[in-house]
């Protein structure tokens, strides 16, 4: 039987680093295998905040991969200010954080670059894609944002060929995300945000969400959402099985960016009266950062009692990091502390989970994060205001360590796995 051919529109691929790359990375590799050809429509000279050369193990073997040229304002915006670099990853200086020029680069970037700085992409891309989709028979388009200026390349292929299936994937929300109160948009900005936003609702055939949450709020503003969440590769074999052997040390490692925006405060307060309060726990306790730590962050975590539990990696290739989750006894995972963000189910939450160890998660009250978190038996999720559940759920983990079993058994995790997810989708393509 001949293959379907799927057109997908990505902003990040490899060498691309980050949690960006990984969804649709993932779903290419197992898409032929349910009679689906990928070919995959990436800008020739993007400007990545991350790159990560291990990646291209999972690009597949021949596939076709179509570029042209994207030209990006960051290279003036970094001469401007250097943390605007900081943006490119999505993160911000927050409150008494933020300099004049912060303040600035976002005004420009919220209300100059509609939906973002990737929009000059979109009018070349719609010329050159609708000669290409006459060209060529493809059977769905894929368009996955952010930068959600990939969806409005959609949208216009959609108006000039409505025969077009089309499904946007939002890996994060659009309005809705967290930052957006923080972009100091004009009320026409806002609106202007707000209406493309509903149009691509509106105008794709399937909008996909990576949240339970997600799906719910697109659906009740007009979007036809179907949830498929992220998660972990089985191929990466063994990189995932548990290491039952004992390590010296007590580790909670957190993986990943963190920003000022999703820091918990209190698991740091929690962690520093347990070191001054509990000798054995202190004898024993490693804290451990693989990724890029918020150096306000970092300072703070540095004057405490911390200090000298702390070991800051640095940012590693996905390979190491996995290694470093498998040197671990735990792990943590934060998200946005309002509400609004209840729908955030972080990338690394499911290799996390395919690594068997403990998860500790702070984040919003009724977050999808606990949905699953409690449907596996993988952890506990706390409120940003939780310190004293905090404390004793880490001694209660700290006590299994000292004897030696710490890891119980998760349950129902494969259904998170990246090749049952693609099943998924090609069920929704169908």
């Amino acid at each position: 039987m001949e293959q379907k051919k799927i057109l997908i529109i990505t902003y990040y691929w490899p060498p691309a680093g980050g949690p960006g790359v990984q969804r649709w990375l993932k779903f290419a590799k197992y898409l032929p295998e349910f009679g689906w050809k990928p070919i995959i429509y990436t800008p020739e000279n993007p400007s990545y905040p991350l790159l990560d050369d291990s990646l291209m193990k999972d690009v597949p073997e021949n596939i076709e991969i179509v570029r042209t040229k994207i030209w990006e304002p960051y290279q003036l915006a970094e001469k401007l200010n250097k943390s605007n670099k900081k943006f490119k990853a999505g993160q911000f200086d927050v409150g008494k954080n933020q300099s004049w020029k912060s303040k600035l680069s976002i005004w420009v970037r919220g209300n100059f670059f509609i939906p973002d700085a990737r929009v000059f992409w979109v009018k070349p891309s719609i010329r050159f894609l609708e000669h290409y989709l006459k060209e060529n028979k493809i059977d769905a388009v894929v368009t996955s944002g952010p930068p959600h200026s990939l969806h409005l390349i959609g949208l216009g292929l959609k108006k000039k060929l409505p025969h077009l299936k089309w499904i946007a994937d939002f890996r994060d929300p659009w309005t809705e995300i967290s930052y957006y109160k923080h972009l100091k948009l004009t009320k026409s900005s806002d609106k202007k945000h707000r209406q493309l936003e509903a149009a691509v609702f509106k105008n794709a055939d399937i909008t996909l969400a990576t949240s339970y949450t997600d799906a719910e709020n697109f659906r009740k503003a007009g979007a036809n959402a179907v949830c498929i969440t992220n998660g972990f590769d089985e191929s990466d074999g063994n990189q995932f099985t548990n290491s039952p052997k004992q390590s010296n040390a007590f580790t909670l490692s957190y993986i990943g960016v963190l920003e000022q925006l999703r820091n918990p405060e209190n698991l740091w307060k929690v962690l520093d009266e347990l070191v001054k309060e509990n000798s054995e726990f202190a004898k024993h306790f490693s804290l451990k950062f693989v990724g890029r730590i918020d150096d306000k962050i970092l300072q703070s975590i540095e004057n405490s009692a911390l200090k000298n539990h702390i070991l800051n990696l640095g940012y590693l290739s996905h390979g190491k990091a996995v290694e470093e989750m498998k040197t671990s006894d735990m792990l943590l995972i934060t998200n946005f502390p309002n509400d609004s963000s209840k729908g955030i189910i972080p990338g690394k939450i499911f290799e996390y989970l395919a690594s068997g160890k403990q998860i500790l998660s702070f984040g919003p009250a009724g977050a999808d994060v606990s949905k699953i978190l409690e449907e596996t038996l993988a952890g506990k999720h706390f409120n940003y205001t939780d310190s004293e559940t905090v404390k004793r759920f880490i001694l209660e983990k700290f006590d299994f360590w000292k004897n030696g079993n710490l890891h119980e058994n998760t349950q129902n995790i494969e259904q998170f796995s990246r090749r049952n997810l693609t099943q998924q989708l090609t069920k929704i393509l169908s």
